[in-house]
């Protein structure tokens, strides 16, 4: 039997697995937009949640289809213009194929992410219509420059006979993201109470912690797309023969990215320390991402020890940058957008020619053109934001009301709440209801008039411990005389089950517990957000009401005392009230019967 030789031209398989490579890629720099909902969501208040959720999906949605109709047009014919170029086509990637859409498609990834970037800086004030508008030009416009002066093959692509340099976007897509950003915060003023009027600033944390973390985690697991992903061809075809294409330095792409990440938490992480003391969650978030965006602009020619280097300055330049914003400049970029992609962008393009593993150019030329499209970029940025938020301002759709801005943007602009089942904090324990024991087992609140012996058909505290069937009882009905009286304590939040048996052992199982916070004799504590102390002065609290007729408010008052008590400041307080009335609604039952 003989074999046949399978004919595979070189050139159909390179063209494929390069083609399938983009995709791959493009789709994980897509799922960096999870990471960016996460990482915003975390770091704005809790009524403003839907909103910074709502404009990261528009960023994309709208965006994506601008930056197909018109932005990828403008840049061709950017690039074409002041690159000295014969011609371009304006409205070519309608019809561009196949491999023409793919391409479209890896460069729409990163023009909106240079897009959602600037929602994290205006978060808590901006109308929605203003972002989407800015969105829509930028899309449209400012970033399609800016891609067509550099990679589009403009006038930055040559300048100085060299070149500016920025293989992943780290100033391109980054840094003018961040720029931006910081543009939009400045016109559109900090948010209602983040400046006193002696001009010292108020911190005003995010609400949740958890998902800045998290979708910083999620961006970083996207960014590899974003360095590793831009080494575009992983064959070439010489001689007829296949051979390896950007990918004979993607290693060192991989290497550099990931050393200078760890370097950014690490740097941040270090300057936190140093300045209060602590070390804190977001700023080492916030620092790995300082790290990435760092070396985005050079990881396929940085030394390794240039990496950490890279990172480490990226890291520890953002503590001191945000201060410097926040306090000097007297701008509330909520997301700390500008030092974690600004600055850091730049000072990862400015720091090319200091890094590289080699460098073929000299070092004094090289940093030059570097400079000059550092300084392009921008410039441009700066007053093309400047100038759509200047308009938006004149025409009075800058920024919400003050009323709905106190109100919180998630009611006012979408008419919805982020955490709707938080909205009353209570937790009932009425007829009918289950009763959970400390295993998680359900029991129908009817069996506790069982009359079986196994502890199967008994009602069970939270202590685990079986309460006699006889012993436990309704607040109901023995003496027809006998006051109403309503028992509410103010307990620690830990010490809740051992009052919930406390107060079951003696017969008055029945009550309403809510979550609630305040402040007593418990001293105040300081929080701390973004390396800026705060003082926390209202504490977590459970506030647990006991309606009784025929148990005594006495006994109710030393059960719950006897199980709250720890000897410290903020165990809490018991208060007792005449009831004048009560009314079961299942049965009509008024007075004692009803309790």
């Amino acid at each position: 039997m003989s074999t046949v030789a399978l004919q595979v031209d070189p050139a159909v398989l390179a063209e494929g697995i390069n083609l399938l490579w983009v995709l791959v890629v493009t789709f994980l720099i897509f799922f960096m937009h999870a990471g960016f909902a996460m990482l915003e969501a975390g770091q704005v208040r809790s009524k403003n949640v839907a909103n910074q959720l709502t404009k990261n999906l528009l960023t994309w949605s709208i965006g994506v289809v601008v930056f197909f109709l018109i932005g990828a047009g403008i840049s061709s014919m950017v690039g074409s213009l002041t690159g000295g170029g014969g011609g371009y086509s304006l409205f070519g990637t309608l019809s561009a194929g196949s491999g023409g859409w793919v391409s479209w498609l890896f460069g729409a990834v990163f023009a909106m992410t240079a897009a959602t970037i600037v929602s994290g800086a205006v978060a808590g004030r901006a109308k929605l219509r203003a972002y989407v508008t800015y969105t829509i030009l930028l899309a449209a416009v400012i970033y399609p420059v800016v891609t067509g002066l550099t990679w589009g093959g403009g006038f930055l692509a040559d300048v100085m006979g060299v070149g500016f340099k920025d293989f992943a976007g780290g100033m391109i897509v980054h840094g003018m993201g961040g720029i931006a950003g910081l543009t939009a915060a400045y016109m559109l003023g900090p948010r209602i109470g983040r400046y006193n009027d002696d001009g010292t600033s108020n911190v005003i944390p995010g609400h949740s912690l958890t998902f800045a973390v998290l979708g910083t985690l999620v961006l970083a697991f996207g960014w590899y797309g974003f360095n590793v992903g831009t080494a575009a061809s992983v064959f070439a075809v010489e001689d007829g023969a296949l051979v390896l294409g950007a990918f004979d330095y993607v290693g060192r792409v991989a290497m550099t990215t990931t050393l200078a990440m760890g370097m950014g938490a690490i740097g941040a992480s270090a300057v936190s320390l140093l300045k209060t003391g602590k070390v804190d969650t977001l700023y080492t978030a916030n620092g790995l991402l300082a790290g990435l965006v760092g070396i985005t602009a050079i990881p396929d020619t940085t030394a390794w020890w240039g990496a950490l280097a890279v990172g480490l300055l990226a890291g520890a330049q953002l503590p001191v940058v945000f201060e410097f914003v926040e306090k000097r400049l007297k701008i509330d970029d909520v997301c700390a957008v500008f030092p974690v992609h600004g600055s850091a962008g730049v000072l990862g393009a400015l720091a090319y020619p200091f890094v590289a593993a080699e460098l073929s150019v000299p070092l004094g030329t090289a940093f030059a053109a570097q400079v000059v499209g550092v300084a392009l970029i921008a410039g441009w940025t700066i007053v093309a934001t400047a100038v759509v938020f200047g308009l938006l301002r004149v025409v009075g759709q800058d920024r919400v009301t003050p009323e709905h801005e106190r109100e919180g943007l998630d009611i006012s602009e979408h008419g919805v709440e982020s955490y709707p089942e938080f909205e009353d904090g209570e937790e009932g324990f009425g007829e009918g209801a289950p009763v959970q024991t400390d295993g998680g087992r359900a029991i129908d609140a009817a069996r506790a008039d069982s009359t079986d012996d196994d502890d199967e058909g008994r009602l069970m505290t939270d202590g685990g411990v079986p309460v006699d069937d006889a012993a436990v009882r309704t607040d109901g009905g023995a003496d027809p005389d006998r006051e109403i009286e309503m028992v509410t304590a103010i307990i620690r939040p830990d010490k809740l089950g051992d009052v919930k048996q406390g107060l079951a052992e003696i017969g008055a199982p029945s009550l309403t517990v809510t979550n609630v916070s305040g402040r007593g004799s418990q001293p105040a504590k300081t929080g701390q957000w973004r390396g800026e102390e705060y003082v926390v002065d209202l504490h977590q609290k459970v506030k647990i009401e006991c309606v009784v007729a025929d148990v005594s408010a006495d006994d109710v008052i030393d059960a719950i005392a006897e199980a709250a008590q720890t000897g410290e400041p903020g165990d809490g307080k018991i208060f007792v009230t005449p009831v004048k009335s009560a009314l079961q609604i299942r049965t009509g039952k008024e007075g004692p019967d009803a309790v």
